[in-house]
């Protein structure tokens, strides 16, 4: 009879562990992280909106893998990913005479070396900002490789001016 308990209390766990097997086989250390979803108006979000849906499916070889929570307002590559966010604030730096800037493929950005090793490039005179986050690990010379598959994209769904 104790042999019965035991193997009641036994099938009891059973489902436990297949619980926890499941789980833990659904998260992934090789996921797109997390990023701070911007809360910009009407028009932006459109426009954001609109890049989401002709955003690549690889930038720089490397494959999508969103960042949650999901937004059509951002969008990740790799692992760690390349994080992008549509519809940010104007960085305060972007006034700023010295600010290193540059145009990649008719589009131009406002970059920033992070402490990390890391950089940041936010989109300069189009009408949403857009802000692409590149770890340290896929920094290649400025970290600039990725705004190359960015580019096109970005052109076609954010128009040149300035953000509201």
């Amino acid at each position: 009879m104790n042999f019965s308990r035991h193997r009641h209390t036994a099938l009891l766990g059973l489902p436990a562990l297949a619980l926890l097997i499941a789980a833990t086989g659904c998260s992934s250390a090789d996921d797109g992280g997390s990023a701070v979803v911007p809360s910009p108006g009407a028009k932006v979000t459109g426009l954001c909106q609109n890049l989401d849906k002709v955003l690549p499916k690889k930038i720089d070889g490397l494959d999508r893998n969103d960042p949650e929570p999901r937004s059509a307002l951002t969008a990740g590559w790799g692992s760690p990913a390349i994080i992008l966010r549509c519809g940010v604030e104007r960085p305060a730096k972007m006034s700023d005479q010295n600010a290193l800037s540059g145009e990649v493929n008719g589009v131009g950005w406002l970059m920033e070396k992070q402490d990390d090793g890391s950089y940041r490039f936010t989109t300069s005179l189009r009408r949403a900002y857009v802000e692409v986050s590149v770890p340290k690990k896929w920094v290649q010379r400025d970290g600039s490789d990725p705004l190359v598959d960015l580019a096109a994209p970005i052109k076609k769904a954010i128009p040149e001016g300035i953000a509201d």
